[in-house]
């Protein structure tokens, strides 16, 4: 391991092997760092923090300090971070609010500055975030999803799977998964992400059905009830499609239309 000699590393921190501790960074509490991570410059970590392997985590990045929650008591809670991802400068990821409940993000993840993980936060594997974006608490991103810059969504909203959101949009509702939203006054369904299903290996025969099942959902003047027992009726032997209709079965804040 390598750690600059104006780093302070608490004696109860976790570090495995081929870690790197840029210079003036700080990291307290029951932190564990998998081999091969980075940490640039000036990075705070603190509390109950787990960091996979080969992450890279640049300069002023803050990781593991208590919610931004009136409901926060002090309890444990924690921060988990898989494997293989950047978390770039200024990124802030909270703990969690509940006793032993997580923040949690997976594999393969792209965090641009400035982002903000709230309490509970959801992220899943390959999901790239970018400059600027804020996720209020317990939002869930769901794999492949991009969030481009200046997004804000508000607490309990999911994105699904392969959603691509546009810049600066509101988001007030779930986003389905493989299509393309945005929001100003609310989340607004704009059309399937066609482009990014391509470049994730989905067939013409994928793409194809779920066309078909975008156009019952968003298209036929039904509501979510009658779209949903017809895709329950002609598509559930579509694994894509099985995971699209327990996505809204299962909304909380209802979806973007």
């Amino acid at each position: 391991m390598k750690i600059h000699p104006t780093a302070f590393v608490d004696k109860d921190v976790l570090i495995e092997d081929d870690v790197e501790i840029g210079a003036f960074s700080t990291i307290t509490g029951k932190v564990k760092i998998g081999k091969g991570t980075k940490i640039g410059n000036n990075v705070m970590i603190e509390g109950k923090v787990t960091i996979g392997e080969n992450n890279v985590i640049y300069h002023f990045a803050c990781i593991g300090f208590p919610p931004q929650d009136v409901k926060y008591k002090g309890e444990e809670t924690e921060v988990v971070i898989g494997n293989n991802n950047i978390i770039r400068e200024f990124v802030t990821i909270h703990r969690a609010t509940g006793e032993g409940e997580k923040t949690c993000i997976g594999d393969n993840c792209f965090l641009m500055a400035y982002t903000h993980l709230g309490h509970n936060v959801k992220i899943g594997n390959n999901v790239v975030i970018a400059n600027g974006t804020q996720l209020a608490g317990h939002v869930e991103i769901h794999d492949f999803a991009v969030l481009s810059g200046g997004v804000l969504i508000h607490q309990f909203c999911r994105v699904g799977k392969y959603a691509m959101i546009r810049g600066r949009a509101r988001l007030g509702l779930d986003v389905v998964p493989y299509v393309i939203a945005d929001g100003v006054e609310n989340t607004e369904i704009k059309g399937l992400n066609i482009v990014g299903l391509r470049r994730n290996g989905f067939s013409e025969e994928r793409i194809k059905i779920l066309k078909d099942a975008y156009k019952i959902l968003f298209r036929q003047n039904l509501n979510t009830s009658q779209a949903l027992e017809i895709l329950e009726r002609d598509f559930s032997k579509y694994d894509d499609i099985k995971y699209l209709i327990e996505f809204i079965k299962t909304s909380k804040r209802g979806i973007g239309k």
